[in-house]
């Protein structure tokens, strides 16, 4: 179905790169369209989990991202004020498996896909101002540009998010011998999030509920004092990681619905364009690897119009799942009353001493699910 086939994907981030290589693979002519003038990333981390990385891997690029994040040992959920652990996440068992977790700058896993792309015969045109009218004859067009893709709005008609109340500072510092662990600061009305990164960094995630409206986007400068005074309260060791920050991005958390929408006979969205999610969960990125994969599966066994509905039809219903798991996880992490953030902090140590492993095989539907095991004899079972 696919040899040959003209496709256009608007976008070259996360879902466009991996899309574009899922469908160059399979024999597709794939041109990648970016509007930047190169193909680079803000600096940021990441979190692959093995449903991410189960795609890295099936597109060969396993390897790849081993080498360029650190496998994470595990997830820590601590107490704000003392730094004390409240639920350790050992993610042991899936580490010895093909599939670990992942921590990575956001910029390596461009640079692997981009190089995985270019490998599969991609052509990658920068500096694309795109519109409605791209797109080659006979082709699809597949709008990967992210929550303000002009094609989900061209599917789906315009759309106003709303404003969570919360906002996010994002920023990086050197530090070097740090676990490889993810830490999850829970405190009333706010959380953080930090992990190490290759190359003796270190991603630093802070969210915090306020009534102020403030902009979308990870490109908003903010005053790192700002940050350090909105987490003034929280243990020792992230007001000393706060002291060292230089430069911090702030923007707004705002909440987009699942797009209704998301093909029509010749044109699809993916990613963050069809289903953004807050970043609670870490799903972002792994969301929109497991959309690449099975648009790409699709339309190797199927004609265009009805490999585009089967895709929509294969992820709605988890895009939905994750996405309510991550806004539950907002409520969980900012507990504002005392006595009822010390009874879950209670209930959860209790847990997680008598059953250390049932709180990760909670989620077992997330990180165990592998788009691309049997997706071919799944989707002959539609």
């Amino acid at each position: 179905m696919l040899m040959g086939l003209p496709v256009d994907v608007i976008g070259g981030g996360v879902a466009g790169l991996a899309v574009a290589t899922a469908l160059a693979q399979r024999g597709a002519k794939v041109q990648v369209l970016e509007r930047a003038p190169e193909i680079s990333e803000v600096g940021a981390g990441l979190q692959i989990s093995p449903n991410g990385a189960a795609v890295l891997a099936a597109l060969g690029q396993g390897d790849a991202l081993r080498e360029a994040g650190i496998v994470s040992h595990a997830v820590e959920l601590r107490d704000f004020r003392a730094g004390q652990t409240v639920l350790r996440l050992d993610l042991s068992r899936h580490n010895t498996g093909p599939h670990p977790f992942v921590l990575i700058h956001r910029a390596r896993l461009i640079g692997i896909l981009e190089a995985a792309a270019r490998e599969a015969g991609v052509e990658i045109s920068l500096s694309r101002h795109i519109t409605g009218g791209d797109g080659r004859s006979g082709g699809i067009v597949l709008g990967a540009d992210g929550v303000h893709s002009w094609m989900r709005s061209e599917l789906n008609g315009a759309a106003e998010p709303f404003f969570t109340g919360q906002v996010a500072w994002r920023a990086l510092i050197e530090d070097r011998g740090a676990p490889p662990e993810a830490h999850v600061y829970m405190g009333p009305g706010r959380h953080l999030v930090t992990y190490p990164l290759a190359g003796g960094l270190r991603n630093i995630v802070a969210v915090e509920e306020r009534s102020e409206w403030t902009a979308e986007g990870w490109n908003h400068e903010d005053d790192p004092a700002n940050l350090r005074a909105a987490f003034a309260g929280f243990a020792p060791e992230v007001r000393g990681w706060l002291d060292r920050v230089t430069k911090a991005n702030l923007w707004g958390l705002f909440r987009h619905p699942v797009a209704a929408r998301w093909h029509s006979d010749s044109k699809a969205i993916l990613g963050d364009a069809a289903h953004p999610t807050l970043p609670f969960l870490a799903q972002g990125a792994n969301m929109a690897l497991e959309d690449a994969w099975v648009l790409a599966d699709c339309l190797a066994h199927r004609p265009p119009p009805d490999a585009l509905a089967l895709y929509q039809a294969r992820r709605r219903d988890r895009v939905v799942r994750v996405i309510e798991a991550a806004n539950a996880n907002a409520r969980n992490y900012h507990l504002r009353n005392p006595a009822v953030r010390g009874l879950a902090h209670a209930a959860l140590r209790v847990g997680g001493a008598i059953a250390p492993g049932a709180a990760l095989r909670r989620f077992a539907w997330l990180y165990d699910y592998d788009v691309t095991d049997g997706a071919k004899s799944a989707m002959h079972s539609e």
